[in-house]
């Protein structure tokens, strides 16, 4: 009989700890958009690295919209999330979304874009004004002082737009660029197609083009070849469809960030926050120019 209870007691633990085991902590990732192949990549990685350390990631896509950002935070404050990693739509109005999860006692952690207010443990990006300055030396390098350029901006409002514009800028007044035109394409593809083919009808002489990002750099080059004109074009991330692009030649070059490094460190990330570890305020990732 006393065999028996061991036996009956021995099973009941090994129950009780399979239950533990399986009851996973949830992380919330809340994503600008998954209609970017980026930021798809971003998600891919934070994805493998929480499975890796037996987390149970919830995914939800704000689709570039601050409102749906703030409902979709706002509802996995109801859905037991231990951490919020997001990417913001807007570094201004995503302070709406951070001071839900600070009321909420939800540690923040911003990816790829910052966030001006509210209280953020960590922000994991790309050193964007770096890439800005490198894509502008790339030129340089290539087309010497004084290149006739245009520049296609990201989504107004967005710290990855406002940062690459700065490094931008620094190499153009290092090489004494002669900037034609600078507008927003936001982040898009068929804007910055529609952009290009506007620029390109008054601007004629333009040597370069450095688009903040690969998608509206995809667009722009569409553009140059309907117009049959030969001019240099620079992205920026580092897309499979980007550096498909530069290997066949068509762009110049993409200043490569590493989205899924960036997924799988805001996991890591948050994997020490909740094991009340020290983590760092900013933490960079690396980047890199790719050409032919």
């Amino acid at each position: 009989m006393k065999k028996l209870t061991t036996l009956a007691s021995a099973i009941m633990l090994t129950f009780a700890i399979a239950g533990t085991a399986s009851a996973k902590e949830t992380i919330a990732l809340a994503v600008s958009t998954l209609d970017n192949p980026f930021f798809v990549s971003l998600k891919d990685g934070a994805q493998k690295k929480a499975d890796e350390l037996g987390y149970k990631l919830v995914v939800l896509d704000s689709q570039n919209d601050p409102a749906k950002e703030l409902s979709n935070v706002e509802d996995l404050t109801v859905r037991g999330a231990k951490v919020l990693l997001i990417n913001p739509t807007d570094s201004k109005a995503v302070s709406n979304a951070v001071a839900i999860a600070n009321r909420n006692k939800i540690p923040v952690i911003t990816l790829d874009r910052g966030a001006e207010k509210g209280d953020v443990v960590s922000h994991i990006a790309s050193d964007n004004v770096a890439g800005g300055k490198m894509a502008g030396d790339f030129i340089a390098q290539k087309l010497g002082d004084g290149a006739k350029v245009i520049q296609l901006e990201g989504i107004a409002g967005t710290s990855a737009a406002r940062e690459r514009g700065e490094g931008f800028k620094q190499a153009v007044e290092v090489h004494k660029f002669n900037v034609l035109a600078s507008q927003p394409a936001d982040f898009d593809r068929t804007k910055g197609l529609n952009v290009t083919e506007n620029l390109l009808a008054s601007k004629n002489d333009v040597q370069a083009i450095f688009a903040q990002n690969d998608e509206m750099a995809l667009g722009a080059l569409r553009a140059v070849s309907a117009a049959n004109k030969k001019v240099m074009i620079v992205g920026f991330d580092g897309t499979d469809d980007g550096v498909k692009a530069v290997n066949g030649g068509k762009l110049a070059a993409t200043v490569a960030q590493q989205p899924e490094l960036i997924g799988s460190l805001g996991v890591e990330t948050a994997d020490k926050v909740l094991k009340g570890e020290k983590v760092e305020a900013k933490i960079p990732v690396d980047l890199k120019v790719i050409s032919k």
